[in-house]
């Protein structure tokens, strides 16, 4: 048995019930099998593969909290702190009641290539919690940040550990949980990103994620000599990343049709109103069935089918394995040249395998969604300097990074005989860096 089976073997025997994590280790090691197979004997010997795959730290914890009647509630939060090979551990805190340690797992390992890619000195981390801030108020977010924070703030700091936002984590969460950080150790720094503009967040970082994926995709079709600008796209989610994915689309040139969010999707023939996107989930926080209130030439649609609408580019933007194999059928039919994942691991590993072995051009979450964590590690080093960049500093700097990104993916790819597949450059060139700081710093 060679030995990525072994450490594949032994992640599903060691983690049961975590299919989540078993697939993105899954997915990484197989594409990571031509730098293995060439080094086999020297990370043998280091156990590479198996400090890889395995958490620095696991933490824990419950989380009670006190709802407005008075009743009290428990929750489950977690940190991976996965691999600081390259920095301290990097990564954001999701609020869903889908989150499990499963889940965390399978984010932070993600994390860990994702962070490498962006070029910064950035380790892997996530944390979370199974907590639904949907229909809380605002007195019972805080309630659960401060005490979610309380536990948490015994393991980060921002040379350890800098967390940032995710699903369910914004900025009015990540407003509590640095006030409590504050308040309990006594000190101000770059502990969490994502912070408001008044104390030491970042311009462009609420933007980032979703300009980031466009700016990488936009460098990819340049390089196969196609032109953004004049084509549709089919983009899924309505949340931060969807809103400015499609906002940068348009002004690129492109012409986005839908929007989605976990009830149902929209379908726009005359292109989504961002504008009313944002209205309806960033101030009125309410369901796309309003959209049509905007938009009356649109068309609301109950549960999924965002991918049936014919497109040039499909952004999934929502969540985890929501394009699958008959997603990818679809695609392909209806003529879609690219896939760019907005969201971590949106794609089954039977859709990713159906759409490259049809040629179609496909970027990976960890490199297309990076721009997010990399405008994250520009707010670092905003805080550690006690500075602040204007939008178009920090934008410009995104920009590069997420051309470079491609570039580096794109050779690593061609290096190993895998032209134009991104899975596997991005693998490889996010492996590569973290895998040359793990054997210079020893057996750890």
């Amino acid at each position: 048995m060679s030995y990525v089976d072994e450490v594949i073997e032994r992640v599903k025997r060691e983690n049961p019930g975590e299919p989540e994590f078993h697939q993105a280790v899954d997915e990484v090691l197989e594409s990571l099998r031509p730098v293995v197979d060439k080094y086999e004997a020297r990370f043998r010997k280091d156990a590479l593969l198996e400090r890889l795959v395995n958490p620095e730290r696991q933490i824990k914890f419950r989380v009670p909290w006190v709802d407005d009647k008075g009743n009290a509630h428990v929750n489950t939060g977690y940190r991976v702190q996965f691999n600081s090979a390259i920095g301290p551990y990097k990564g954001g805190i999701r609020l869903h009641p889908s989150v499990n340690l499963g889940i965390i797992k399978f984010l932070g390992f993600e994390q860990i290539f994702k962070n490498s890619l962006t070029g910064l000195p950035i380790g892997g981390g996530k944390g979370g919690s199974d907590f639904d801030p949907k229909g809380k108020s605002d007195r019972e977010i805080m309630a659960f940040c401060q005490s979610f924070m309380t536990e948490l703030s015994r393991y980060i700091g921002s040379d350890t550990d800098v967390p940032a936002g995710d699903i369910g984590t914004g900025a009015r969460e990540i407003g509590y949980m640095f006030g409590q950080y504050k308040r309990i150790c006594g000190s101000f720094e770059g502990v969490l990103t994502g912070k408001g503009l008044q104390y030491g967040g970042s311009l462009a970082r609420t933007e980032a994620t979703g300009y980031g994926l466009l700016y990488i995709t936009e460098e990819m079709l340049k390089s196969h000599n196609i032109d953004i600008s004049g084509k549709t796209a089919i983009v899924s989610g309505s949340g931060n990343v969807a809103i400015y994915a499609i906002e940068k689309a348009y002004q690129l040139g492109a012409k986005v049709l839908t929007a989605s969010d976990s009830t149902g999707w929209v379908y726009d023939p005359d292109g989504i109103d961002v504008a009313a996107l944002k209205e309806i989930k960033e101030v009125k926080r309410a369901r796309l069935t309003e959209y049509k209130n905007y938009r009356p030439n649109s068309e609301y649609h109950e549960g999924r089918g965002v991918w049936q609408i014919k497109a040039d580019i499909a952004l999934p933007c929502a969540t985890q394995n929501e394009l699958d194999l008959e997603d990818a059928k679809m695609l392909v039919a209806n003529g879609t040249i690219a896939v760019a994942e907005g969201a971590n691991m949106p794609t089954t590993e039977e859709a990713t395998k159906y759409l490259l072995e049809n040629g179609v051009y496909f970027l990976p979450g960890k490199a297309a969604n990076a721009g997010g964590v990399a405008t994250s590690a520009l707010e670092m080093s905003q805080n550690s300097e006690r500075m602040s960049w204007s939008f178009e500093q920090v934008d410009k700097k995104l920009q590069d990074i997420m051309v470079t990104l491609f570039h580096n993916i794109d050779e690593a790819a061609k290096r190993y005989g895998f032209d134009g597949n991104y899975v596997v450059g991005a693998n490889i060139a996010g492996f590569e860096k973290v895998a040359s700081a793990m054997i210079a710093q020893g057996i750890v």
